[in-house]
């Protein structure tokens, strides 16, 4: 709904705004998402493949500074979440982000944020089916099967859980949620024992030698970890996802305090704590982007058996995203959808009350990607990953702007700002976008992967264009079937 839309709607009767949603995308939803669901989608989305298998490659690069790296992109990842947990208590909505976008910027700003995370979901789950068919390969029983057919399979799975109704969804992300947190807490604990006994791994003793032996906390440098930070953005993408969850929540204004709140720790001991220890028992030289750190350290203390447990809970994380990816842009393609900005036939749901038709379309785009694996599968998890770094962000910017918008207009008095708030505004909110936009323009200096992803903003520009032009008939008669309705 455009902003005269919404002008109009507060001025509608309060009968009126009591008998239909403020987006037009919420009706129809059931609300069988319990309080330990959004929880673990949040714990879920804070925790993935990121850390299990990304954190190797990164501590190789930037040494220990890492955790610094992630504890700086946590504060702000914290801060875009509490911002979206604010907009959430003010009007709970499963068109999250964009349904706010087009209250405070109008339904082109919608039409930006709904399709930039489209392409963020629909290219990490290309990235997440590639990830699932190289872990599947790890045991020798699936070495002869092509890549392509594992990630079709492991779609179809994803896909048919997502279909059966939302409770299913919120109770696979709660058991992946589970055995990803106990992994990492069985892990610290070995890391906490081996530190604390002096127990040797791979032929030195663990401590803080480890890091002032081998070039102290920057080994390479400032640049590194500088390089390093749009990867670390990148694990930090699906926390969003408890603003789209929040809209299937009987209590979202018991469960999003909790769950945002929660966020924070979490990032500080799984991701900083993880970090933090994996250099403290090996120099970062060791780790490898090719092996999970996890794994590097297991396997030098002659753990049999590590490889196998952590490939299955790497597997497990990119299933989860995957999961959560469909999820999320079905329900974000169904707010779109019935404001005319998304084709039609994503706004269908099935009897289930899933909103079937915006899963559909992402998995069309996913099953691109398991024609790019069959091309080139080698190269088909970097490609995607880079484009997805570019929805991540541009999605965490127009969150901020949302927020500081509500803000301005609480201020005005036209809304009231809950008791659940982000801190610092509207300072929080400028630095914080500040930072992405830095992240963004510091890819540049990485001229293998940075440069060639910032050259593709221009082309989705192009496209978001075209788009619009093509749509925005549709967007303008939708807009003025709503305007007759609340005046009426």
């Amino acid at each position: 709904m455009s902003k005269d839309a919404v002008n109009t709607a507060v001025a509608a009767p309060r009968r009126d705004a009591a008998q239909m949603p403020a987006d037009a995308g919420d009706a129809g939803y059931s609300k069988d998402l319990k309080a330990r669901h959004v929880n673990m989608i949040a714990i879920g989305g804070a925790i993935g493949t990121g850390l299990f298998l990304g954190a190797g490659g990164r501590l190789h690069n930037a040494g220990p500074a890492l955790a610094i790296a992630y504890l700086v992109c946590g504060i702000f990842a914290f801060f875009v979440v509490r911002a979206l947990g604010e907009l959430v208590l003010y009007r709970p909505s499963s068109g999250s982000f964009v349904s706010y976008a087009r209250e405070f910027l109008g339904e082109k700003g919608a039409y930006v944020a709904g399709w930039m995370y489209f392409l963020n979901w629909s290219t990490t789950g290309i990235a997440d089916i590639t990830a699932i068919a190289l872990y599947t390969h790890y045991w020798s029983l699936f070495t002869d099967i092509p890549q392509w057919v594992l990630a079709l399979a492991a779609l179809a799975v994803v896909l048919a859980v997502n279909l059966i109704s939302v409770k299913i969804f919120g109770e696979m992300e709660f058991w992946f949620a589970i055995i990803k947190v106990a992994t990492l807490v069985a892990f610290m604990f070995v890391g906490i024992f081996l530190l604390a006994t002096q127990h040797e791994v791979g032929g030195q003793t663990p401590g803080l030698d480890v890091i002032t032996d081998h070039g102290g906390v920057f080994p390479h440098g400032l640049m590194p970890v500088v390089l390093v930070m749009q990867g670390v953005i990148f694990a930090y993408a699906a926390l969003e996802l408890v603003g789209v969850a929040a809209g299937e929540t009987a209590e979202p204004e018991k469960v999003v305090p909790r769950a945002v709140n929660s966020i924070m720790w979490r990032v500080g001991l799984f991701y900083v704590g993880s970090v933090v220890l994996l250099a403290l028992l090996l120099p970062g030289s060791v780790y490898s982007a090719d092996e999970s750190p996890f794994v590097t350290v297991l396997s030098k203390i002659g753990v049999e058996g590590a490889g196998d447990v952590m490939n299955l809970v790497v597997l497990t994380a990119a299933m989860s995203s995957l999961n959560s990816g469909l999820y999320s842009t079905g329900r974000i393609l169904r707010s779109m959808a019935m404001a005319g900005s998304a084709p039609k036939f994503t706004a269908r749901m099935n009897r289930s009350q899933v909103p079937y038709g915006g899963i559909l379309l992402t998995c069309a785009v996913c099953v691109l990607g398991v024609g790019l694996n069959y091309l080139m599968p080698s190269q088909a998890f970097e490609i995607v990953l880079n484009v997805a770094s570019l929805g991540i962000i541009s999605t965490w910017v127009i969150i901020m702007i949302c927020h500081l918008l509500f803000v301005r207009r609480a201020k005005a008095g036209l809304v009231t700002r809950p008791s659940f708030r982000l801190p610092g505004s509207p300072v929080t909110e400028i630095v914080t976008i500040a930072f992405l936009i830095a992240v963004l323009g510091l890819m540049w200096n990485d001229p293998e992967v940075g440069r060639k992803t910032l050259l593709l903003i221009p082309v989705i520009a192009l496209m978001l264009i075209a788009g619009w032009f093509a749509l925005r008939r549709r967007v303008t008669q939708t807009e003025d079937r709503e305007l007759t309705d609340l005046t009426k």
